[in-house]
């Protein structure tokens, strides 16, 4: 496989001009049809086969006249100091705003509180429901402009007015400010890296151009695959995130090999070959990752997944593609001004030609070898400089590796405590700031009407089969009315057939609180035992019940998804390291940075540590979809940094390093650029805490706390001192296991021994030996 992505690599360098034309085309022509593409609507969460959604879907057939996703708004009158809306003068107002709605653009119905009995028990509070015809994001600006003037209109006569609903609700922005910090934190972490303006400026171009791409795939697909703006945000995420560090690593080898001698070609070819091949196979696991969402049966989160893999996917092919093209563009403007003083190359525009001419491997032309790139690991650097950062640590873990270990488990096992405490829901106007008027009209719902208001159960009774529907219906009404929890029931609402009816059940308790979710199951226990009785079928939904079946639908198939997910890249990683130890403790580690990552989570989003400094104004439950997409996010991104970090250390040690001497060179070589990956991922993710829409914030958080986990406790500290404790045996394979296994060859092997026969180094696999054979 390295000699195959070797040749992409050449090809790529060689037929730069062609590529380039190329992805400018895909990005033009994508462009286009995003641009041209109607907006997609955000849809309600879905989820096929579950109680609550038959309810809605059987509502959507009996009552075929109404559209469950038209645009409703809640205005919220409340009287000053005391006073009652009943008064005549506050009841002429509240009137008079309601009558500037009827009749108006877009507006469906507009209900009297007055007459349907929306004014609160002790008079200081009233609500009006204006039904539209089309949904949120379908609002002209007229009609909006009309909700607020009567709402203006009512507070002029001292009213005080708040607005719910999802009439005035906005689609999520992008935080510019906050992602245009973690962008330049990544540009200010690569330039610190790679030294080189224009060498930093390479993976951020290469990531935009693939993000542009996805994102305009994504637009131009929205319509008709329901593709909502949570979707895109996320892959705008994730395409900044691997499409950086795919690059950084693949850009990294390149400047190495030519500090080696190597021709520009050459070293764009091998680059793609060892660097590459790693980048193929992280690429893999993430795509597989994201993809096997669709196995768990949320519409929403398949569509997550399916899009983010897509990116994935786009990113590794502009690695392999467009980011060798561009070495030959930039050619040696990518090493650091010192470095090409210091080698004495010329400042060509083209392909790095050097003044002295083009040559392959140059034992003291100007590109020679870099000696302070390759001494032994177990030395110090050449002329006695004092060994960096990288290696002193390595061998620091390499002589200290048990209490390394304990110190990483324990100290991840105690950050992830909280999860246990996890709490699954679908925030709501009450997770909003107190600064919104959303959230101030749910509180004073909750204050005028009782907690329950703000989350009403509906119970839709399908009569089709009873003989007297009404009378089934009353039935099915008091059995509810009688469950403990319930403050009240409606009179049933028939469809115009006579046979489907509504109740709505008002709960004592809010929303997202164990006591609503248990009185679903009670009512759903209660109204099973009548069915057979009335000759109907029951079913509840609404905020809450969708909440617990969505919730237990995921738990049920986690279990599923972890072991399609973790078997495959066990599986991978069996294949790319001929080895039993690295898979297994590259799950391991996966578990203990996830732990501790929702352990973050719950601590800042619902306990409310430290949220001020993450601009959370107010504690809820985690969107019940998130946790199980972090986890496919953050699983795939985990194999990322296990393949690039272990792969070169294994390259070393079946090129004849002893094992404690791999790891040390191996680390000295990934470290560094693994650190810089890392850093400049948990910015990107960081940068999307700003975003005011709750699940973005939260999903931000849990993948910048994860990967900063993984990275830098996992990957960088109990990885490097696992394979130091167990030594040579980390690498071992079972020779039957070896001869079935495939050899995919990531370390590069196959390229020695095509290319530079003649200056391989000793092969400890060139017999058959305990790593596995060939």
């Amino acid at each position: 496989m390295a000699v195959f992505f070797y040749r992409v690599g050449r090809w790529a360098f060689r037929k730069r001009r062609l590529v380039g034309v190329l992805w400018v085309g895909v990005l033009l022509v994508v462009g286009f049809l995003g641009v041209r593409a109607p907006s997609s609507e955000d849809e309600a969460l879905r989820m096929p086969g579950t109680e609550s959604q038959q309810a809605f879907d059987l509502l959507a057939e009996r009552f075929p006249g109404t559209n469950p996703e038209a645009a409703e708004a809640r205005l919220v009158f409340q009287a000053s100091d005391g006073r009652q809306v009943t008064a005549r003068a506050n009841k002429a107002a509240i009137e008079k705003a309601l009558d500037t709605l009827k009749g108006s653009a877009q507006v469906d119905s507009v209900s009297d509180p007055f007459t349907s009995g929306a004014v609160s028990d002790d008079g200081t509070m009233a609500y009006s429901r204006i039904r539209y015809t089309v949904g949120a994001d379908d609002l002209t600006q007229e009609a909006k402009q009309t909700l607020q003037a009567a709402a203006d209109q009512a507070r002029d006569a001292g009213l005080t007015v708040e607005f719910g609903g999802t009439a005035l609700l906005t689609q999520p922005q992008t935080g510019a400010s906050t992602e245009l910090i973690g962008l330049g934190v990544a540009a200010v972490v690569l330039f610190l890296t790679l030294g080189s303006v224009i060498a930093a400026g390479l993976p951020l171009m290469t990531a935009l151009v693939g993000v542009l791409i996805s994102l305009m795939g994504i637009f131009a697909l929205a319509r008709p695959l329901g593709l909502t703006s949570t979707v895109s945000i996320l892959s705008l995420m994730l395409g900044l995130a691997v499409g950086i560090d795919y690059s950084l690593f693949i850009t990294s080898r390149f400047r190495d090999e030519r500090a080696r001698g190597r021709e520009p070609a050459e070293a764009a070819g091998r680059a793609v070959g060892t660097a590459g091949s790693a980048v193929v196979f992280a690429g893999a696991t993430v795509f597989v990752a994201l993809a096997g969402l669709s196995v768990v049966g949320v519409p929403e989160l398949t569509k997550m997944g399916l899009a983010g893999a897509g990116t994935v996917l786009i990113s590794v092919v502009i690695a392999l593609t467009l980011v060798p093209a561009l070495f030959g563009f930039l050619g040696d403007r990518l090493l650091p001004r010192a470095v090409r003083k210091r080698l004495g190359v010329g400042r060509s525009r083209l392909t790095g030609r050097r003044s002295a001419g083009i040559g392959g491997t140059v034992a003291n032309g100007p590109f020679a070898p870099d000696v302070t790139s390759t001494p032994a690991a177990g030395s110090a650097t050449a002329h006695g400089k004092r060994p960096g950062i990288a290696v002193r640590w390595a061998r620091f873990l390499v002589r200290r590796r048990l209490a390394a270990l304990l110190v990483g488990v324990i100290g991840l096992g105690v950050v992830a405590v909280p999860a246990f405490s996890l709490e699954l829901g679908i925030p709501g106007d009450e997770s909003k700031p107190v600064t919104n008027t959303q959230r101030r009209a749910y509180d004073l719902l909750s204050e005028g009407f009782g907690p329950g208001f703000n989350g009403p159960l509906t119970v839709v009774v399908d009569a089709s089969q009873a003989a007297d529907a009404q009378a089934a219906a009353d039935t099915v009404a008091r059995t509810v009315r009688n469950v403990d929890g319930v403050v009240s029931v409606g009179a049933p609402v028939f469809n115009p057939a006579k046979d489907t009816a509504v109740l709505t059940a008002i709960p004592a308790s809010a929303p997202n609180t164990d006591e609503t979710r248990d009185l679903v199951h009670r009512i759903r226990s209660a109204v099973d035992a009548v069915e057979d009785d009335t000759h109907t079928s029951v079913a509840v939904t609404g905020r809450t019940a969708v909440i617990v079946d969505v919730s237990e639908s995921i738990y049920s198939a986690l279990v599923i998804y972890l072991v399609v997910i973790i078997g495959f890249a066990v599986i991978l990683l069996l294949v790319v390291f001929r080895s039993i130890l690295v898979p297994l403790k590259a799950a391991l580690g996966f578990l203990l940075s996830v732990g501790a990552a929702f352990g973050v989570v719950v601590a800042v989003i619902q306990w409310g540590w430290a949220s001020s400094l993450f601009g959370i104004d107010q504690t809820g439950p985690v969107m019940s979809i998130i946790p199980i997409f972090v986890i496919g996010v953050v699983f795939g991104l985990a194999m990322d940094y296990e393949v690039f970090l272990v792969s070169r250390m294994r390259e070393e040690y079946v090129h004849g390093a002893t094992s404690e001497d791999a790891i040390v060179t191996g680390f000295r070589h990934s470290g560094r650029v693994v650190t810089a990956a890392a850093v400049i991922m948990i910015s990107v993710f960081a940068g999307f805490i700003g975003i005011a829409q709750t699940n973005i914030r939260t999903t931000g958080l849990g993948m910048a706390a994860a990967v900063a986990f993984d990275a830098f406790v996992v990957r960088m500290a109990i990885v490097p001192a696992v394979l130091a404790l167990f030594g040579d045996r980390a690498w071992k394979l079972p020779h039957k296991l070896a001869r079935v296994l495939p050899n995919v060859d990531v370390e590069g092997r196959s390229l020695d021994a095509c290319l530079s026969p003649q200056t391989t180094a000793p092969d400890k696999e060139a017999t058959p030996d305990p790593v596995g054979g060939r």
